[in-house]
């Protein structure tokens, strides 16, 4: 039984401060993880824009936003001027390699690829991968071979994009095991490897989960095995507050039987030609706003 850590690291914020408590907890749990940065500017302050799509503000609201993001990054793009994440933050990225952690793409400019993509379209998405991953081999000095999407979000030309910029595996999606995209009639090279499981904010307040303990839920959902899973955390909320949060989930799931993996170290068994190919649909997933890319069951 084996979980994938995927690390999501959205902002200046988390990749300073979240990051480094990720990597201590994931090394005292014997736990290998795949950290995946935003490589460009952290305009988080623009996400105020988001305040119509539905579910926005009660989540907001239920995750004490600011509590996690604080003030300043809440600024950023707006009052502030967004910080360049990689620039800043080059040698702090390469530490995270050093360490033996599996290193991939989550995004050029995050804020941009969430409100952007959908009314941009295919020029956009590939001007926003091209961008993160030339910012990925500069820093790292190889090509990137894993992405996960910002926000869940993706069409059909970023997906064909993963091929074009030798994407091996991605993490774009929320569903329920490995399968390859389906787009134009197509099937795509990149594995993807759904978020099976829900994520700490998604279950954070929550009125049909009311009283219930965030962590308690998910390790119910993992305690008869089912599987393979691929959990979703944030650097900016694991990393900083909700670490002890984290720490029972490994200490939960390393006493129920599970090995923690990289992204790359779950494809790595699989074989690619008998994966299912399903098409990807916009769905909504319970706790947050707006619609997601959900692989389709048909």
């Amino acid at each position: 039984m084996r979980i994938a850590l995927k690390i999501d690291v959205d902002t200046l914020m988390g990749t300073r401060h979240g990051v480094p408590v990720l990597m201590q907890l994931c090394q005292k749990y014997r736990a290998q993880a795949t950290f995946l940065f935003s490589l460009g500017p952290d305009h988080t302050g623009r996400a105020i824009k988001r305040v119509f799509r539905p579910g926005f503000l009660s989540k907001v609201s239920r995750t004490s936003v600011l509590e996690h993001y604080g003030l300043r990054t809440l600024m950023y793009g707006t009052l502030l001027p967004g910080p360049d994440i990689g620039k800043r933050c080059a040698e702090a990225l390469r530490e995270v390699a050093r360490q033996g952690f599996e290193v991939g793409v989550h995004c050029y400019d995050h804020a941009a690829w969430q409100d952007d993509l959908l009314r941009k379209g295919a020029p956009f998405a590939r001007q926003q991968m091209q961008r993160a991953c030339e910012r990925f081999r500069d820093i790292f000095g190889f090509a990137p071979r894993i992405h996960g999407a910002a926000g869940w979000q993706m069409i059909d030309a970023a997906f064909q994009a993963e091929d074009e910029l030798g994407f091996a595996v991605a993490s774009d999606t929320r569903g329920r095991a490995p399968f390859r995209p389906r787009v134009g009639g197509s099937a795509l090279r990149c594995i993807q490897l759904p978020t099976t499981l829900p994520t700490l904010d998604e279950l954070m307040g929550r009125e049909d989960e009311a009283g219930q303990d965030p962590v308690a839920y998910l390790l119910r959902q993992t305690a008869v095995p089912s599987g393979d899973h691929v959990y979703t955390l944030h650097a900016e909320l694991e990393g900083r507050k909700l670490a002890p949060w984290f720490e029972r989930l490994l200490a939960g799931w390393r006493e129920q039987g599970y090995e923690f993996v990289s992204l790359g170290e779950m494809a790595a068994g699989l074989d690619a030609a008998s994966l299912p190919v399903r098409e990807v649909v916009s769905g909504h997933v319970p706790g947050r706003s707006g619609f997601l890319a959900v692989e389709s069951q048909g």
